[in-house]
């Protein structure tokens, strides 16, 4: 009987789990612009969710690489989401971005977000999807161009 309990439950929370991952592998973000990103709109694209705050120096440092990543490879193989935690307001933001010439969409970080996507230990973190839609990487800390590049021509390992 315990074995057969024990079975039941381990059925029943891989069911809520399979569910937690379905609903965390089509994400639907609005950005500063009001332009909605669903990841299932990026199929045959690598998607960038970077997870970054104005007082965090390294995602000042990672910020030029990621708007080269986002310039160079837009049109072909990938998209770059800037995600906005713990800002005091949106002028802030808004001005950050300005600075820091961010051309990729930047989208106010809440926990609708964190829902979606998952919630991160440390900024910057960055979430990278292959082009079939899978998570296949969770990057704490600096991004780098070359990083991405890299992991793109391997598929992914």
């Amino acid at each position: 009987m315990v074995k057969f309990l024990l079975g039941l439950l381990m059925l029943l929370s891989s069911q809520f789990v399979s569910a937690e991952v379905a609903a965390k592998s089509n994400f639907l973000l609005k950005d500063m612009a009001g332009v909605q990103h669903q990841l299932s709109h990026y199929k045959g694209k690598w998607v960038l969710v970077n997870y970054w705050a104005t007082w965090c120096p390294p995602c000042l440092e990672e910020v030029p690489d990621l708007v080269n990543l986002y310039d160079q490879h837009r049109q072909k193989d990938l998209m770059v989401l800037g995600v906005v935690f713990d800002y005091k307001d949106v002028n802030e933001v808004k001005a950050y971005v300005d600075d820091m010439l961010m051309s990729y969409p930047i989208v106010l970080g809440d926990d609708s977000v964190v829902e979606q996507i998952g919630a991160a230990d440390v900024m910057p973190t960055t979430f990278i999807y292959n082009p079939k839609g899978k998570l296949v990487k969770i990057k704490r800390g600096i991004v780098t161009k070359s990083y991405v590049e890299g992991l793109m021509k391997s598929g992914g390992k």
